[in-house]
């Protein structure tokens, strides 16, 4: 069997045996087709049974450098899939892995936020510039609706973009004020939001060129398609630097932003942890750091120690 007839079956177990994601099918696919590459490229090896620790090595330290430490540690994730697979229709003899310890610590990296300033000088700016355009029937009117509408929704809910995204029309309570959240793993959650997002969204539903049906895209772009993550990420920038923010804004940090902020107002954890949909507490205990350092910027630069003429040097 060769290294392509044997990710091809894999992806044939993992589409239609697994029913795994269309996502991460995609990223299987990806990161294999690299493998394969690296293999025949740089080691000229075509046949699984080739495929031993030694050119697995070598490919896992080919990663470190040009990647991320979690990068680096979801190809290796992709790798060790495919060859459990392998293993257990008896098409390698020993799972290769089973003979090597890779150990990838990742550097801790803290969520980026956006300053609750900037946050507002955004929203500050779009609903001026929703205020100016006259002709509420315009195509510029329409598409500025929908980003606000979008952007109010992301900061609301904290939900990811490609969940605000994928949202079809049925998902949207605009009487309850509540959106259906579908998840990572299929998780689902109900998710609340408040007036301001209701009110945009309800004038989005009103402008909307054709009708939706129950399971169309709740937000579509100018050719009736699901509007894209792309399309919203663009969209953040172009608004972000017309309201003068200096800070590159993304959809993610709208997330990071919110848990930050409902932690220092005294949110329960767990709360937030089901607001983002994350499956562990521990992910979600990452924005507690966030917090404290905030603390500690704000305690060094606004204590009332800082007034006090008494320095270290008096007491000696």
């Amino acid at each position: 069997m060769t290294v392509q007839e044997a990710i091809s079956q894999f992806l044939f177990h993992c589409q239609y045996e697994k029913n795994l994601s269309p996502k991460t099918l995609k990223a299987y696919s990806i990161d294999l087709k690299q493998f394969r590459a690296f293999l025949e490229t740089e080691l000229h090896l075509t046949e699984l049974a080739q495929i031993d620790k030694v050119p697995l090595r070598a490919y896992i330290k080919s990663l470190f450098g040009p990647l991320a430490e979690k990068s680096v540690k979801r190809k290796v994730a992709t790798l060790k899939a495919l060859f459990h697979h392998l293993e257990r229709e008896d098409e390698v003899a020993v799972n290769p892995f089973r003979k090597i310890d890779v150990r990838i610590k990742e550097k801790k990296r803290l969520p980026r936020t956006v300053p609750l300033a900037d946050l507002e000088r955004l929203f500050r700016y779009l609903y001026r510039r929703k205020a100016e355009i006259s002709d509420r029937g315009s195509q510029a009117y329409q598409a500025l609706v929908r980003d606000i509408a979008v952007l109010e929704l992301l900061f609301a809910t904290g939900a990811r973009v490609a969940e605000v995204c994928g949202l079809a029309a049925e998902d949207v309570d605009l009487r309850r004020g509540q959106a259906r959240i579908l998840g990572k793993g299929g998780r689902e959650r109900v998710l609340p939001f408040q007036d301001e997002a209701l009110k945009i969204l309800r004038e989005h539903l009103s402008l909307s060129s054709e009708p939706k049906d129950q399971s169309s895209s709740f937000f579509r772009n100018r050719e009736g398609n699901r509007l894209s993550e792309q399309a919203v990420r663009a969209a953040l920038r172009k608004h972000a630097k017309q309201a003068g923010v200096q800070l590159t804004i993304t959809p993610h940090m709208l997330r990071h932003s919110l848990a930050t902020l409902l932690l220092e107002e005294g949110v329960d954890i767990r709360y937030i942890q089901h607001l983002l949909g994350h499956s562990s507490i521990a992910t979600t205990q990452i924005y507690t750091e966030v917090r404290d350092q905030g603390q500690r910027r704000v305690l060094s630069s606004k204590h009332p120690r800082r007034r006090l003429c008494l320095g270290a040097q008096d007491m000696s």
